[in-house]
């Protein structure tokens, strides 16, 4: 149940995918937002739904294998790719990362962006050092290493992210949902105590559930990455989108809900308001135009997608550059511009 409520319904939503029918509060403009009532109500996880909004909808879905992409897995794993160890030794931690990345690697990610946005809306100045395009993880945040991790800490305070963003789902998941077996007599804790094993193994499970689905969407030695911005919703834009993702098997409900609907990720990029059952009529119809054109179109099973971004991460491959040299001028972004919402709205900078 809480898989459908966030790779299905809570994801979709925050997309706006029903802001164009009466779901109520399924709707983007206040879904999950603002309250930590409207957080636990509506889509309670690691990260919070503001910093989620601005990192993926905002940053991601505008930015796709540029330089300003915070989703770039070959940057981000860019300290791995250099580590001069065997390769397995790489893999391994890949593999230790993969249960834990939602709250160890997304849910800081994700809040750092929120800062800077609200930093950059106050013509603030960010902190002396900071560079906003490295990641930043629960490591980086207790145990900075360099002056460029000890810049991200006078960005975000550690405690408070603690409390306020990892806090709400930590204490309602693994404390207060098990709490009422602690009534039951004499064999109370004992259940509680299991409870939290096996809430641990399923939180544990549901983020390599995600890995598998979500970071392997637009990495591989198959797809592009980008030197330089382009202006949304330009022709040079929606080609990016395509190929710089990748597709997994689609095409049936159990397929598609198996995948929470991030197989249709090429579709997904192309139209990021629609709704699940459109991406299923849309699928076909885009991968013909591709086939017409000759844009490539990426579509492989989910487990090859997956070998092919471990490869990237751990430098065993790379994404291809594209050579952006040959698209239409009119298509560049503009130089002082910045895109900052999900309608495509423009504010000059400073």
């Amino acid at each position: 149940m809480m898989y459908s409520k966030c790779m299905l319904l809570s994801i979709d939503t925050c997309h706006g995918g029903y802001n164009r029918v009466d779901c109520g509060k399924y709707n983007s403009r206040g879904f999950a937002l603002n309250t930590i009532y409207r957080r636990v109500s509506d889509w309670l996880d690691w990260m919070l739904p503001e910093a989620w909004n601005v990192e993926h909808n905002r940053l991601h879905h505008y930015h796709l294998g540029e330089p300003l992409d915070p989703d770039l897995v070959e940057r981000n794993l860019e300290f791995l790719r250099k580590m001069e160890i065997p390769l397995i030794g790489k893999y391994i931690q890949v593999l230790a990362f993969m249960p834990v990345w939602k709250w160890f690697y997304y849910a800081p990610n994700t809040y750092k962006e929120l800062q800077i946005a609200k930093l950059n809306s106050e013509r603030k100045e960010l902190p002396d050092g900071l560079k906003p395009e490295e990641a930043v993880t629960i490591r980086t945040l207790f145990n900075p290493k360099d002056k460029d991790e000890l810049a991200m800490r006078e960005l975000i305070d550690p405690t408070k992210f603690v409390a306020e963003i990892l806090g709400p789902f930590l204490v309602s998941r693994f404390l207060l949902l098990p709490a009422p077996l602690l009534l039951i007599p004499n064999v109370g804790v004992t259940f509680f105590m299991h409870a939290i094993t096996n809430l641990l193994l399923a939180e544990m499970l549901t983020n390599v559930h995600g890995f598998i689905t979500i970071v392997t969407n637009h990495a591989g030695d198959d797809l592009y990455k980008f030197d330089d911005e382009v202006k949304p919703k330009s022709g040079s834009f929606y080609v990016r989108q395509i190929v710089s993702s990748a597709n997994y098997a689609t095409g049936s409900d159990l397929i598609d809900f198996s995948h929470g609907w991030l197989n249709y990720q090429i579709e997904h990029h192309t139209w990021p308001d629609l709704s699940m059952l459109q991406y299923q009529k849309a699928q076909p119809q885009l991968k013909a135009i591709c086939e017409k054109y000759g844009v490539p179109y990426v579509q492989e099973n989910v487990f090859e997608r997956l070998r092919k971004t471990v490869d990237i991460m751990v430098g065993k491959t790379s994404m291809m550059n594209f050579p952006t040299h040959l698209e239409p001028e009119k298509d560049k972004a503009l130089r002082g511009v910045t895109w900052k919402s999900t309608n495509g709205a423009i504010d000059d900078e400073e």
